[in-house]
């Protein structure tokens, strides 16, 4: 199991683009056959921070994610382009 979180932050103008984005791309990557959780949260009293849970059965299956059109064109094509910063924190099962 792959499990981490993907901290962004954007520019308040960006708030509904990204609240869109975020959507489809949630929608579209728990379709994904090694897709475990995709989970967009926002961090509460902090409007403009995202966090994404992300959970996939092995590394092929993240692999895979990142070569899919909805990553390439909602992640790589809207938040990255629109984020101010970026954070990753991989994480290891404890059980």
């Amino acid at each position: 199991m792959v499990s981490f979180t993907v901290r962004m932050r954007f520019a308040p103008e960006d708030r509904a683009d990204i609240a869109e984005s975020l959507r489809k791309l949630a929608e579209a990557s728990r379709q994904e056959a090694g897709c475990v959780s995709y989970v967009p949260h926002q961090v509460e009293g902090d409007p403009d921070t995202i966090v994404i849970y992300e959970q996939y059965a092995d590394s092929k299956a993240m692999a895979a994610h990142r070569e899919t059109r909805h990553f390439k064109d909602f992640a790589v094509g809207v938040l990255y382009q629109k984020m101010r910063e970026r954070s990753v924190e991989n994480l290891i099962s404890l059980v």
